[in-house]
């Protein structure tokens, strides 16, 4: 029984067999507002002009515009945050490794200072 628990829980949504949403950054959330903003556009373009096809055209370019903006946008600042966790890392090491020697930055800094 609690196997069947633990391979429920386990297993996650593939989109086009390709894409696995529960393990990859921001696909998640990207899906959601797609879907959110493609109910919008479509809605409000049926809404403005009574026309079923060409609000169902809107919809899907909407889902396509919205998804690829929010997952752009998301990713960006995946990657910003892991420079800077990168700059800061290697800041601590550079600080651990020339902390007390002539190297260090501190000490050139307080005496050059009067």
């Amino acid at each position: 029984m609690a196997e069947d628990e633990v391979t429920i829980k386990d297993k996650s949504f593939k989109l086009l067999g390709i894409l696995d949403v529960k393990k990859t950054p921001c696909a998640r959330e990207s899906l959601l507002y797609g879907s959110a903003g493609s109910l919008a556009i479509g809605l409000g373009h049926f809404l403005a002009t009574s026309r079923v096809r060409r609000s169902c055209d809107f919809a899907v370019g909407g889902f396509i515009l919205s998804t690829l903006g929010c997952w752009m946008y998301c990713r960006y600042n995946n990657a910003k945050l892991r420079i800077q966790q990168k700059i800061i890392q290697d800041g601590i090491k550079n600080k651990v490794l020339f902390e007390g020697s002539a190297m260090d930055p501190n000490l050139q800094n307080s005496k050059s200072s009067p």
